[in-house]
């Protein structure tokens, strides 16, 4: 096959998407297949790209990732981190991406077997669809979040008036229509899914984000006097949708009580100052501090008893799952579940640790408190890391996606993806030309 890939998010960034594809593509690649990805220079979480890297990944340029795909950067708005210069960003490489599509893409022998658009950015299904449309090929769309419900829950329409209200019934048909159209729908909880099959979505695949644990170190319990307080450690994003205030009130609570606890929240995210700012105006215990690189991550993951995941409680986070949450599974830390559905589901079904109600001080103050008195209890019923390494293991997933890739360029050419086929009843565009390697020999 010769696969397009559209994404707002690639390699160097870290994040989980960036990963989830690092896997994908080095596995087609296994697999004998051609990769070319569309996506902006790196410019997240910062918003712009550093300046040592300007020249190298300048708009228009080209080069070869990890797995030796080709990697085409389109045109990228700088943005400060709030939802309205975001979505611009994802609307200008939205748009150059359907043009960088086109022309370096635009002879037969080159064209794409298949497309993949991944969300968010939304915007960049637009882009899949149009190119899909154009060549007459399949488009894969993935819903990493719960698109459209998470847009069009938060801040609800009757505290905003009516324009607001219809803004958001047009978003979410929209991007509903854009969903309808593609060939396959590859989401990351089986909760989403089973929402969009309500919506007469078909077929959708779930894909989960999974974690790749020859990488994850496995860790003892804290259950000895190693130390006094009871260490609760929170990595990923410090915004809204996690709810984290919560944990900074609930140190402070315990704080007063004279329950030694120590609380770190290291991440990135428009929420980070307020709750370094909430901690210190309660003199709470936490520590707020900014993004790691993954090298130290073993540290902190060390250093905890407990590893917090944590959602806010809105409807659209039931059908959530954060990719963290795969990871301290695997490092065998009691996890401290803050959140609900299908993620809450998890953690007690792999025994991983236990879950509090999103929102509820009292309940997560009385859980730590009974936590530090009987640090027996951080030992795990179960074995979360046996449950990722069958469920969500990062290898098994992305050979789930290839799969699931092959299979439609298989069930609409009518012939074989497989390398070495005949690929003479090929339909979606002419033959490979003598000597040619499809898209990687665009640069």
């Amino acid at each position: 096959m010769r696969v397009l890939l559209l994404s707002h998010y690639y390699h160097p960034e870290h994040g989980a998407p960036q990963r989830r594809w690092n896997s994908v593509v080095r596995t087609l690649h296994e697999a004998g297949h051609d990769v070319a990805v569309i996506a902006p220079p790196p410019h997240y979480p910062a918003g712009r790209v550093a300046a040592e890297d300007r020249e190298r990944y300048r708009p228009g340029t080209a080069d070869r990732g990890p797995a030796g795909e080709l990697v085409v950067r389109a045109r990228y708005l700088p943005h400060r981190g709030d939802i309205l210069t975001r979505s611009l960003d994802h609307a200008v490489t939205s748009v150059d991406s359907l043009c960088r599509a086109v022309s370096r893409f635009g002879r037969r022998a080159l064209r794409p077997d298949i497309v993949v658009a991944t969300a968010p950015a939304v915007e960049t299904l637009v882009a899949g669809n149009a190119i899909a449309a154009l060549w007459r090929i399949p488009l894969v769309v993935e819903m990493r979040d719960a698109w459209p419900d998470l847009v069009t829950f938060v801040g609800p329409a009757s505290q905003r008036g009516c324009r607001v209200s219809a803004a958001k019934a047009f978003v979410h048909e929209r991007v509903t229509a854009l969903q309808r159209r593609a060939d396959a729908v590859v989401t990351t909880t089986a909760a989403f899914a089973e929402i969009l099959r309500q919506r007469g979505l078909e077929p959708v695949h779930v894909v989960r984000n999974g974690t790749d644990t020859s990488r994850v170190p496995w860790f003892e319990p804290h259950t000895t006097g190693e130390h006094d307080e009871l260490r609760c450690v929170y990595l990923g994003n410090l915004g809204r949708s996690q709810g984290l205030d919560l944990v900074v009130r609930a140190a402070a609570v315990l704080a007063r009580r004279g329950v030694p606890i120590s609380v770190r929240l290291i991440g990135h995210g428009a929420h980070a100052r307020a709750l370094a700012d909430l901690a210190a105006a309660l003199d709470a215990p936490v520590i707020v501090s900014g993004r790691v690189p993954p090298s130290e991550l073993v540290q902190h993951y060390a250093w905890a008893d407990s590893v917090i995941v944590s959602l806010t409680a809105w409807e659209p986070f039931d059908w959530t799952i954060p990719s963290k949450l795969y990871e301290a599974l695997a490092t065998g830390r009691h996890v401290t579940g803050i959140l609900r559905g299908e993620s809450a589901a998890i953690i007690e079904t792999s025994g991983a640790g236990d879950v509090v109600p999103p929102g509820d001080l009292d309940a997560l103050v009385d859980f730590w408190e009974g936590l530090a008195a009987d640090r027996s209890r951080l030992v795990p019923r179960g074995d979360g890391r046996h449950w990722v390494m069958k469920q969500a293991e990062r290898s098994r997933l992305a050979e789930r996606y290839v799969g699931i890739l092959e299979e439609l360029v298989d069930g609409r050419s009518g012939g074989s993806a497989t390398p070495g086929a005949d690929r003479s009843r090929r339909t979606l565009g002419a033959p490979r030309a003598q000597g040619s390697t499809g898209v990687r020999t665009a640069i």
